[in-house]
């Protein structure tokens, strides 16, 4: 296949300002951009989306330049119902770091241009940028824009002025971008698609030339019928340690929100999260659909996105670790100290004299103490594959299991 094909293939196509997609093919200038802003210390696999769309633009031979948001991470991306809480200044350096280093693994182009708007905002004069930019714009076509009508409307929360301008420092960062290295093609989820539009009409309003935008449809989750990610509280982190803040999903579990993904979802989740060709694509969905019970797409999916994020040795091990711990006739009494140990590089784990309660509290086995106390009243705790109706401490290496998927380690 072609760009223009596959990106149609996988589902990679919402808004445009790119009416056929096949000029992608034959576009004159290769390079574009895609943006994430510092709002968290790992990007989720809603951002995977968009990233999995930009390796498709480089596999068919264009330049990428990524953007870490160090001056709009400041801000904050307007939500469509209320304000975002500021992060602090050691917050937001700490969140850049951590994306880039996301973004550089997973994208996995040697030929990658990591930028931070930061550094040209940072020495920006204040009334230059009203001049240059804020003259570019009517109020009555910012105040137009969806989610800015969503906040000032009847029932709205209202918006503050630093969040109702994002969209003018967003736009800049586009127009920084064409000026100083000729990127002219922006990528993005669908949500973002207005924020981008603030670049296309400073290019042309400044520069009178022509860019465009490709955006690609937000994935949603089907069994909330919300799209993944923070602001919808159902995350799925591509981080797989806890870097502090607790944003983070562990390898075997990024593995198994994968693997039981439903019949009617795993289509089109497996043309976006896995790097497969539309012939082996083909011919897992043609074998699963002759024997669902099998659950040859979901495998296929989970090994394919878990190796995307965490590289094929990890992806080989929680596989391994997956067949290990689901096995009828597994007795994890068995399982050697050394074995267990192990399980702890993929599973959230607890030291060794912790209180069951507060194991199960801190390992996201459960959301509270509360809970915690009433999944072991309702025998739904094992340690060792024998429940646990009591508040113990967990005085050996073990494994905590909480109904039939969710695991834990005490080492």
């Amino acid at each position: 296949m072609n760009l223009s094909e596959e990106l149609i293939y996988r589902g990679f196509k919402a808004q445009s300002t790119i009416d056929n997609p096949a000029e992608l093919d034959t576009r004159a200038s290769k390079k574009f951009y895609w943006g994430a802003d510092p709002s968290a210390d790992s990007l989720t696999i809603g951002n995977l989306a968009a990233l999995m769309m930009c390796a498709c633009f480089i596999r068919h031979g264009y330049e990428p330049y990524f953007l870490v948001g160090g001056a709009t991470g400041q801000i904050g991306d307007p939500k469509e119902n209320g304000e975002r809480e500021l992060k602090t200044l050691d917050e937001v350096e700490h969140n850049k770091a951590c994306i880039k280093e996301q973004v550089e693994r997973i994208a996995g182009s040697s030929n990658a241009t990591i930028l931070d708007n930061y550094d040209w905002f940072k020495d920006m004069n204040y009334l230059s940028f009203l001049r240059e930019v804020g003259k570019a714009f009517s109020m009555t076509q910012l105040l137009d824009r969806q989610f800015v009508q969503n906040r000032i409307g009847e029932g709205g929360s209202g918006i503050s002025y630093a969040e109702f301008s994002y969209t003018l420092i967003q736009g800049y960062d586009f127009l920084h971008l064409f000026r100083e290295h000729g990127v002219s093609l922006q990528l993005c989820g669908a949500d973002q698609y207005g924020n981008c539009a603030s670049g296309i009409h400073l290019i042309k309003r400044l520069e009178n030339a022509d860019a465009d935008i490709w955006s690609t449809p937000l994935v949603i989750d089907p069994v909330t019928g919300r799209k993944f990610g923070k602001s919808e509280g159902n995350a799925v982190w591509l981080a797989a340690k806890d870097n502090g803040s607790g944003n983070y999903t562990s390898v075997f579990d990024f593995y198994q929100f994968w693997l039981n993904q439903p019949d009617e979802s795993v289509e089109s989740l497996i043309k976006i999260y896995t790097i497969l060709s539309r012939e082996e694509i083909e011919d897992i969905l043609a074998k699963h659909r002759e024997n669902p019970e099998l659950r040859l797409a979901q495998k296929a999916l989970a090994k394919g996105a878990t190796e995307v994020v965490h590289g094929k040795e990890k992806a080989a091990a929680v596989i391994n670790l997956t067949e290990l711990l689901f096995s009828r006739d597994t007795n994890f009494a068995e399982f050697s100290a050394d074995e267990i140990a192990e399980f702890a590089e993929y599973l959230p784990i607890v030291e060794r004299g912790t209180n069951l309660v507060d194991a199960l509290a801190a390992t996201g086995l459960a959301d509270s103490k509360k809970k915690a106390r009433e999944f072991i009243a309702q025998g739904a705790i094992s340690v060792n594959g024998v429940k646990v109706q009591d508040e113990i401490t967990l005085d050996q290496i073990a494994i905590i299991k909480k109904g039939k998927n969710k695991f834990a380690v005490v080492k």
